[in-house]
């Protein structure tokens, strides 16, 4: 029997209750252990970088190289200056210009319609089916269907669809692969954060995401809500806030510390929320570090379609700093 049927259980299990165990350390360990073929990804950015440690072990911002000055080109200064001198942003048309220009100071892109409502109707029924065969489930969260794309090759497609991926590449100036699909049924109603506590890079600002609206998005049924420019604050890693934790264990209340935390940047700095007001086929895609959350439903359990993707560049290193563990990536 291979490593996946022992798997399977366990990542079930540590999915669905948050507990004790999802708190000790020692669990991401032995998970590490049985998913190991997936850490081939984590062992070669260890030796590029000069990580020595095993890719079994706890990782965190604090225990990786210090002083790299690599950064997404679009990331600096000069940042418009370059994006307009570049010939890569003519592949794209005109409207996708126009939302591209606004990366550097935003931190987001909306693109309007990129999908159509065939595609969007096919999305939504794949993901019942799914949820009627007891293929997926919810998470602990109780919200979030967690990777379907790995058991629909209709999700797989529209998670690799080149409108989103071709933008992803043209702002951080790398190949991105996909990591990550999240599926909401309801809004997720959670508070402002940084998506780089919980799937972060080295060096920083190599993540990217997308979401994109399956139904009609407004305030009513909990809306995306964003702090444009918040970009470009400083990463809040766990170096950064007393988050609770030790050589053993994560902190009990560690990310309700994290987003008082962010919830103080966020006054200091002045960053207003914007809310995305959407119809079914808009994308948002959005900056590593980009402050968002979901906003609170007018309507409870109101109907909220979504689909998140979560994609890294392809040639670095990619672990969870909350969790302290490395990312599970798929060979290709």
């Amino acid at each position: 029997m291979n490593g996946r049927f022992y798997l399977a259980p366990v990542r079930k299990f540590l999915d669905r209750y948050y507990g004790k165990l999802r708190k000790l350390k020692a669990s991401y360990v032995l998970f590490n252990f049985f998913n190991r073929k997936k850490l081939k990804h984590t062992q070669r950015m260890y030796q590029k970088y000069g990580v020595k440690r095993s890719v079994l072990l706890p990782i965190n911002s604090s225990l990786l190289p210090k002083g790299t000055t690599e950064s997404p080109w679009l990331d600096g200064a000069d940042a418009q200056a370059k994006l307009q001198a570049s010939a890569g942003l003519k592949q794209f048309d005109a409207p996708t210009q126009a939302a591209l220009t606004r990366w550097p100071e935003d931190g987001y892109v909306v693109l309007r319609g990129l999908f159509t409502p065939e595609e969007v109707a096919a999305i939504n029924a794949e993901v019942d089916r799914l949820i009627n065969d007891k293929v997926v489930d919810f998470n602990f969260t109780g919200r979030k269907i967690m990777f379907a794309f790995h058991h629909s090759e209709l999700l797989r497609q529209a998670v690799h669809d080149r409108r989103i991926l071709d933008a992803m590449d043209f702002l951080l100036g790398k190949k991105v692969r996909v990591f990550q699909s999240i599926n909401f049924l309801t809004g997720s109603e959670q508070h402002a954060h940084s998506d780089s506590i919980h799937m972060t890079t080295y060096p920083l600002g190599y993540m990217i995401a997308a979401w994109i609206a399956l139904e009609p998005i407004t305030t009513d049924n909990g809306c995306l809500v964003y702090h444009p420019g918040s970009h470009r604050l400083p990463y809040l890693l766990n170096d950064s806030y007393d988050h609770g934790g030790n050589r053993f264990e994560i902190g009990d209340d560690a990310y309700a510390r994290y987003e008082e935390a962010i919830n103080e940047e966020i006054r200091k700095g002045g960053f207003p929320a914007q809310e995305f007001h959407a119809q079914p086929g808009d994308v948002l895609i959005w900056h590593a570090n980009l402050l968002h959350g979901g906003k609170k439903m007018s309507l409870p359990n109101a109907s909220r379609k979504s689909m998140v993707i979560h994609c890294f560049a392809e040639d670095v290193l990619c672990y969870h700093e909350l969790t302290q563990r490395a990312a599970m990536m798929e060979e290709d």
